[in-house]
């Protein structure tokens, strides 16, 4: 018995595995900001390489995020004191996204499980990092109020069902960018599940960058603050003249 449970653990080492691993690209790996800037989409695409035929019921499923670069935020309660609204509470969110978008090929619930999304910090309340206290005692109530209001700003989203599956192979999305950018490295993310468990990851980046007019005056604003002041002052002062001359030759 015992050669042969020795046999049966050789054959399963030798034997091959039924793996999976995902082969994808972007229509872009760069986006320009410039002065006439309006948004801005990404076509994710690519699939899924198999080394082996994998027997399995359970179809695949295929999640891609879009996550901008992370800053911490303070989130800020508003109460009504005596007719007058006032910051009554506040929480300080370690690190937020500044965008985030999700899509996925189905229901979240039904493409990834619980301890797969703590695993990997794909949705997104996983995305945003927050372990700290807030000043009413209800954290999570300020990490609620933060995903709403990015969401009115269309900054944050979760596109379920919007991810093409051909053939259980191919798949294909796309994301699109608001024009309130902030500059930095955008991650992509592309996650292969099998039974709402992770079984490839994909990742990449996108660069986001100011160009032209737009470099030079955030450059200028950031490295020379005292001349952007002056530059900005004398831009009003010049406008405002050239309003009221044209003004006055109207009334003429």
């Amino acid at each position: 018995m015992r050669w042969l449970i020795l046999l049966f653990v050789t054959w399963a080492a030798a034997a091959p595995a039924q793996s999976e691993s995902i082969v994808a690209d972007l229509s872009q790996s760069r986006v320009s900001i410039t002065t006439t800037f309006t948004g801005s989409e990404i076509l994710v695409f690519g699939a899924i390489k198999r080394d082996a035929p994998v027997e399995v019921l359970d179809p695949p499923h295929v999640i891609v995020t879009v996550a901008g670069p992370s800053a911490p935020v303070t989130v800020r309660k508003k109460d009504r004191i005596a007719g007058i609204w006032v910051n009554a509470a506040e929480a300080q969110i370690d690190s937020a996204p500044s965008f985030y978008a999700v899509s996925t090929t189905g229901p979240m619930a039904t493409v990834l499980s619980h301890t797969e999304d703590l695993r990997h910090s794909v949705s997104k309340n996983r995305a945003i990092r927050f372990v700290g206290a807030a000043d009413d005692g209800d954290p999570a109530h300020f990490q609620e109020a933060l995903i709403r209001i990015r969401e009115d700003a269309g900054a944050y989203a979760l596109n379920e069902g919007e991810v093409a599956f051909f053939d259980d192979t191919l798949f294909r999305t796309s994301v699109g960018l608001p024009a309130n950018l902030v500059e930095g490295a955008y991650t992509v993310r592309i996650f292969l599940t099998r039974d709402r468990n992770v079984v490839s990851t994909y990742e990449t980046t996108i660069s986001v960058r100011k160009v032209g007019l737009e470099r030079f005056l955030y450059n200028l604003a950031h490295d020379r603050p005292l001349i952007y002041g002056l530059m900005s002052l004398a831009i009003a002062i010049a406008a405002g003249w050239l309003a009221s001359a044209a003004f006055q030759i109207m009334r003429r």
